[in-house]
């Protein structure tokens, strides 16, 4: 077995157990002490666990909130896709929202230059990467930025959702579950989302797998509010089915 084989199964059991051991992994695998640390030191560098005493933890049992930078490196080739299958839900033409997120970045990123939007976002990075582009009218949330997602949350946010009508909103999250719906960690950043949400006629989640099954502190919204979800093949068997039932679509890339 490759190390990025073991690592995706080490993965996938910490998010499924809440911890691994590393006596444990290391005699299913066949493998030293050594291997498994050096395993778990490859995952804690990408942002997904947090090693402790004898073991490692997903750092979304801690409550720990990566920063941007650091999910952008982590599920690279999955966001790519997610993010252009997302282009079949983009109109011709008219007004759409972008959330602040890696894969929403994607996303802007990839938007086809025959496409004359206005396109609003909570997002610094996104709003200055859509600039330079003629065919887009970039609106930008105000408010107070978050240094650790660079998106714009609280009052004048608020406000402007208030009066704002748009015909998609790609959304972003830290998790998503059939029992807790859409959920992140930050109160602030979760009210933003919230009215995003309220102010489009549709919504897109986009969500690698990773984040499926996961639930944070702050709800923002019930999968029954959201039309559609994108996401990758590393699903769980019947997690897409389990999404579905509740109401999105979901498409997986």
């Amino acid at each position: 077995m490759y190390a990025e084989e073991r690592q995706k199964l080490i993965l996938e059991r910490a998010r499924r157990e809440g911890r691994v051991d590393v006596a444990t992994l290391a005699a299913e695998y066949d493998v030293t002490y050594e291997t498994i640390r050096r395993d778990l030191m490859a995952l804690e560098r990408h942002a997904v666990l947090r090693r402790v005493h004898g073991g490692a933890i997903p750092v979304e049992r801690l409550g720990f909130e990566p920063t941007l930078s650091q999910r952008d490196t982590v599920m690279t080739k999955e966001k790519d896709r997610i993010a252009k299958a997302a282009l079949a839900e983009l109109p011709q033409e008219g007004a759409i929202l972008l959330d602040a997120g890696s894969t929403t970045g994607r996303l802007a990123e990839q938007i086809p230059a025959d496409r004359e939007l206005t396109v609003v976002t909570n997002s610094a990075p996104i709003a200055l990467s859509l600039v330079p582009r003629a065919n887009i009218n970039v609106m930008m949330l105000g408010g107070r930025l978050r240094t650790r997602t660079q998106a714009t949350v609280e009052g004048w946010a608020l406000h402007a959702l208030e009066e704002t009508y748009v015909d998609v909103a790609f959304m972003a999250t830290n998790g998503v579950s059939a029992e807790r719906g859409l959920t992140t960690p930050d109160p602030a950043e979760a009210q933003v989302k919230r009215a995003m949400i309220r102010s489009a006629r549709r919504s897109v989640l986009l969500a690698d797998h990773t984040k499926v099954g996961n639930d944070h502190f702050s709800r923002f919204a019930a999968l029954d509010e959201i039309s559609c979800v994108i996401t990758d093949t590393g699903l769980a068997d019947g997690l897409a089915q389990e999404l579905a039932a509740i109401g999105p679509r979901v498409t997986t890339v």
